[in-house]
């Protein structure tokens, strides 16, 4: 055994008793033939693993693990991931004491193994009351830049990033919902891997550089959701990017008919895109090739196939407080009127309790109590089943809306600020994961609010006025 894998396995001696430990590793790595190095805060055990010829497997074969206990190893872990395929490489990251840091990375030689192992591994009781989580882990390469002016072209943008930043591969930018000769104030760069795009915003994120004589805002960008092929197969609504605010569904579905009368089902819109429903996928499919770049009221489309929601891959939990790599999350930093569109004419109201206005919902029914007199027979129900106008809570009713468009729940995610009188004041943002790869991403008032249940109940009514709901 070389010095790199003695010093590997030794990091962990201050945990467990370093015999103990040392020669757990040691027949772990003698019994798989890996070897094990310790860099950088994490012990990566192969990478590649024994006779392997050949570049490392490609993207989505790697899965995140959290929730791991903080005395638990390699010797414990391996053979439990083994279960699923064949190991590529197993990162385990530790912290300077000897113990783990509660978290891993498992790349595995395909992505039906990993695929695999998210089923099989996910909520997996590893020790007795103690729960892992698995998800899919990608390789984020690509930036999000907030703050361009409006006014750039694409190829400006491009040229400027390959400038200032090295491997660029493309840049995304969307043009603005009102006046599709701008761009939304923000932008995308795809760079060549994720060290290329981890060195540009460490060049670029301490918040003073300028693009165009601007202050630009520089984060991760949500990585686009995997979906796995034969679901895809199985798809048949399109999703329509770049429509003018103006375009009615009815005018949706009329373009969309003219290849084939009778062909959709129905259209949903939201802002400047929408989701075309067709009977079969073959239809789908071959409007999809007709209608992409078609114009539609003169703004030229952009036609896909709809992502669905794996509601099992949408694990998006703090695992011992390291957030899944595939949630990295950030708040955009757009203009404001591209951020919080005001197509609706007015402001979401603040909850009853707040200004003495009702929520915006349905007819109240009456509320009130009811004696409850011994023998009252009761049937239990599913909150599904109710109607609208039973939810008083906003939170309660964009929940009963997602479940009823058999969407995934919503997403929230809080953040704060503390104002000029040194008060904690909080927002939630909102994703809704069936429409999240729109134009509209997310969902936040431009209102903060002191307790955690006023943020709540503000961002949920914020985002059913948004949604259009009734």
């Amino acid at each position: 055994m070389n010095e790199e894998n003695i010093d590997g396995i030794n990091g962990c001696s201050k945990v467990r008793t370093g015999t103990q430990n040392e020669a757990a590793l040691l027949a772990l790595m003698e019994k798989t033939g890996y070897n094990m190095v310790q860099e950088n805060g994490q012990r990566k055990f192969g990478g590649p693993p024994p006779g392997w010829e050949g570049p490392p497997p490609p993207r989505g074969c790697e899965v995140f693990v959290g929730k791991i206990p903080r005395d638990m190893y390699e010797d414990e872990l391996v053979p439990v991931f083994e279960r699923a395929g064949k190991i590529y490489e197993f990162r385990l990251m530790m912290e300077f004491s000897g113990e783990n840091r509660g978290y891993a990375f498992v790349m595995y030689t395909t992505k039906e193994e990993a695929q695999l192992a998210i089923r099989i591994l996910n909520n997996y009781e590893i020790r007795p009351g103690k729960f892992i989580g698995v998800c899919v882990s990608l390789d984020n390469c690509r930036l999000f830049i907030g703050a361009i002016p409006k006014e750039k072209k694409k190829e400006e943008i491009l040229d400027e990033m390959k400038k200032v930043t090295e491997g660029v591969v493309d840049v995304i930018v969307y043009p603005s919902a009102t006046d599709k000769t701008k761009n939304r104030g923000f932008a995308f760069v795809e760079y060549e891997s994720h060290r290329a795009a981890a060195m540009a915003r460490r060049k670029l994120i301490p918040g003073t550089f300028q693009l165009w004589g601007h202050t630009i805002q520089v984060d991760w960008a949500d990585p686009e959701k995997e979906v796995d092929e034969e679901t895809m197969q199985r798809v048949k609504v399109l999703y329509v990017r770049n429509l003018m605010i103006s375009t009615t569904e009815e005018t949706i579905k009329a373009e969309f008919n003219k290849f084939k009368p009778g062909a959709v089902e129905r259209v949903k819109k939201l802002r400047d895109y929408a989701f075309v429903h067709f009977f079969n996928r073959e239809d789908a499919v071959a409007a999809m090739s007709v209608m992409n770049g078609k114009c539609i009221d003169g703004a030229s489309i952009e036609v896909t196939l709809a992502k669905p929601v794996n509601k099992e891959s949408t694990w998006r939990q703090h695992l011992n407080g390291q957030i899944s790599p595939n949630s990295e999350n950030l708040i955009v930093f757009a203009n404001k009127e591209e951020s919080h569109p005001k197509t609706l004419g007015k402001p979401p109201t603040l909850p009853a309790r707040l200004n003495g206005q009702h929520s915006p919902s349905p007819p109240e029914i009456e509320r009130c109590t009811y004696p409850f007199f011994p023998g009252t027979k009761l049937t239990p129900i599913s909150m599904y089943s109710l109607k609208s106008n039973h939810f008083n809570s906003a939170v309660m009713h964009l929940d009963y809306y997602c479940n009823k468009n058999n969407w995934a729940p919503p997403e929230y995610y809080l953040y704060s600020t503390t104002s000029q009188d040194g008060k904690v004041l909080l927002v939630y943002k909102i994703v809704i994961p069936a429409i999240a790869n729109g134009s509209q991403s997310y969902f936040m008032p431009d209102k903060l609010c002191t307790t955690l249940e006023d943020a709540k109940e503000l961002a949920a009514q914020f985002t059913l006025l948004h949604l259009g709901t009734d």
